[in-house]
């Protein structure tokens, strides 16, 4: 994508403006975010020959802040086309209602919403700790129809869109969408209730580790452990994840077994984003 790009915009470009375009970008719904080059006017070429390209692109917005805060937000700048950061994603036979400034979404997850709803067996309970707009949770359930799903997000914002999504997708009667920290609503209300543990959060997934043991039931269940992890090239990320991780459940005097691990995507330079699937064992 990237070559393709360049290539298209050799001839309207400074050269130094053709280094800053990044290989990927964001395609949700009819609206890409990119990171653009410093100059805006070439930051505008740039979103145009976008707009030529993918013709189903109405929107580009430029990301001006890294995703942060509780709520998982990041600031936009528009580029070119529609001033509007509604979107309507489709993705797994499901159709996701977002607002891309004001919730977090990644459609590079896609592979991960399907993986883990593959692994979910019939009438499980499964805690979504992070929930966001309700990506894992409603494809869980379209997957496996008779799952209970607790989907849990502390974004005002997204805890809307996200019933929103449930009612869109018809699984009202599977996911029980929840708006609070998740820490409080499993100490409150869903202690020893899961078969499965979701935690799609990595900048607070270690230090909740404790609440998603304490919301599994009594019996063998799964904990699925996103991270962000830093490592040169020396270093395995994968495995920078597990000790810390491992470290963790040690203290907590749980028994576990990692199943499954893998390198989601690259994040920035020497920044990887992991999962273990990670299962606990009474």
């Amino acid at each position: 994508m990237r070559v393709r790009l360049r290539k298209k915009l050799a001839n309207q470009l400074p050269s130094d403006a053709l280094n800053q375009i990044y290989s990927s970008f964001d395609i949700i719904g009819d609206i890409a975010i990119i990171k653009a080059p410093n100059n805006p006017s070439d930051a505008e070429t740039v979103a145009k020959q976008i707009m030529q390209t993918h013709k189903k692109i109405r929107t580009v917005f430029s990301q001006t802040s890294p995703v942060e805060g509780n709520h998982r937000i990041r600031k936009l700048t528009l580029l070119a086309g529609e001033n509007t950061t509604l979107a309507k994603h489709k993705e797994s036979s499901c159709i996701f209602r977002v607002d891309v400034e004001k919730c977090y979404f990644s459609p590079r997850l896609s592979y991960e919403h399907l993986r883990i709803a593959h692994q979910v067996s019939t009438e499980e309970t499964v805690v979504n700790m992070f929930a966001g707009i309700g990506c894992f949770s409603v494809i869980i359930a379209k997957t496996s129809p008779k799952t209970k799903v607790y989907s849990i997000d502390i974004n005002p914002v997204a805890y809307q869109f996200m019933t929103e999504n449930i009612q869109i997708n018809n699984v009202k009667d599977r996911v029980y969408p929840l708006l609070g920290d998740a820490k409080e609503l499993v100490e409150n209300q869903l202690q020893g209730t899961a078969d499965r543990v979701l935690m799609p959060l990595p900048e607070l997934s270690l230090q909740y580790l404790p609440v998603a043991v304490l919301a599994l039931k009594k019996t063998n269940g799964w904990i699925h452990y996103y991270d962000f992890e830093h490592a040169t090239k020396h270093e395995n990320p994968v495995k920078k994840t597990q000790q810390k991780v491992a470290d963790k459940l040690d203290n907590l005097g749980v028994n576990y077994k990692f199943e499954h691990t893998h390198i989601v995507r690259n994040t920035g330079p020497n920044w990887y984003q992991t999962v273990l699937d990670i299962q606990i064992i009474h």
